[in-house]
C-alpha cells in the first residue's frame, strides 16, 4: 500500500496539486506517498502515529497537512479541483451538525474574545452537542461548490449569502429545505435574479415552490453521505478552524477526483 490514489485520479490531481503547492528550495520528496497518508489519515479518523508506514513516516504527513492549511494550499487544490465553470442551473444549500471529539477543544487562547474564539475554534454547542455547523452549497451534479463552517448553535440561513457569494454567477434556481425558509432570504435571491425554491412553514403563507426543483435535493443529502464516509469528517479530531475546513476541503477534493 503506497498509495490511496489510482494512477487516474493521480494524473488529474498531479498537476493540479503543482498549480497550488508552495514552491520551496528544495522540491517535496515522495509527494504522493506523503499526500497518501495525508488522506489514509482523514479517511480512516485514525491518528497521525497509526499511519501504515508504507506511507512514509508520520511527522511528514502531519507536517505538511498543517503548514499547507495554514497556507490555504487544500482550499486552493479543491477550487481548482471545482473548476471554474460549474453547473449552477440548480443549486443546492444544505448544512449539518459534526459532533467534535474532546480532543478538538483547547485551541482558543487565554483572553480570547468570544469573537476571536469562534473564529479560531468554530466550535459550540448546540442540541446534538458540542461540534460545528457546515454547510455547503451543492452543484446541479451534487458536487460541492462552497462551504462554510461556524460553531454548533450557529443557524444555517446566516450563512447562505456567504455560500452563494462564493459563486461565479448567480444560479438559476436555488433550492433548500424549510430551515432556511424567510421572506427576506427569497426577495434576495430574487434580487440576484436565482428563484428560490424553498418549501414554506406551517405557519408562513403559501408561497409557490417548485416540486420538480424541489425533488432533487437528495443530491446534496447524497453529498454530505459521501463526504461523512470520511471519519475526521463525521467527527471533528481538529482544534483550529483552520485545519477542520482543510480535512472538509480535501475529502471534497476527492470526491471530485473520483469523477
Amino acid at each position: 500500500m503506497q498509495s490511496v490514489f489510482s494512477d487516474d485520479a493521480w494524473s488529474v490531481g498531479e498537476p493540479l496539486i503543482e498549480t497550488v503547492r508552495p514552491k520551496g528550495k528544495t522540491p517535496p520528496r515522495d509527494l504522493r506517498r506523503t499526500l497518501s497518508a495525508i488522506f489514509w489519515r482523514h479517511q480512516n479518523g485514525a491518528k497521525w502515529r497509526s499511519i501504515p508506514a508504507e506511507l512514509g513516516p508520520w511527522w511528514t504527513a502531519a507536517q505538511l497537512f498543517i503548514r499547507w492549511a495554514k497556507l490555504g494550499v487544500w482550499q486552493a487544490l479543491f477550487e481548482q479541483v471545482k473548476g471554474q465553470d460549474p453547473a449552477l442551473g440548480m443549486v443546492f444549500l444544505d448544512g449539518t451538525n459534526i459532533r467534535a471529539h474532546h480532543k478538538a477543544a483547547g485551541a482558543a487562547k487565554k483572553g480570547d474574545s468570544g469573537e476571536r474564539r469562534n473564529d479560531r475554534e468554530a466550535l459550540g454547542r448546540s442540541r446534538g452537542g458540542f461540534g460545528s455547523k457546515v454547510c455547503v452549497a451543492a452543484d446541479g451534479h451534487g458536487k460541492a461548490l462552497s462551504f462554510t463552517l461556524t460553531p454548533g448553535q450557529a443557524h444555517e440561513l446566516p450563512s447562505a449569502m456567504a455560500l452563494l457569494d462564493a459563486l461565479p454567477h448567480a444560479p438559476r434556481y436555488v433550492v433548500c429545505d424549510r430551515g432556511y425558509a424567510s421572506n427576506q432570504f427569497r426577495e434576495a435571491l430574487w434580487d440576484r435574479g436565482s428563484r428560490p425554491v424553498i418549501p414554506t412553514k406551517r405557519n408562513e403563507p403559501q408561497v409557490t415552490c417548485p416540486k420538480w426543483a424541489y425533488r432533487h435535493r437528495h443530491l446534496v443529502e447524497n453529498l454530505w453521505a459521501r463526504l461523512k464516509e470520511w471519519r475526521a469528517v463525521a467527527t471533528r479530531y481538529e482544534k483550529t478552524a483552520t485545519s477542520f475546513m482543510a480535512v472538509i476541503c480535501i475529502a471534497a477534493t476527492a470526491d471530485r477526483l473520483k469523477t
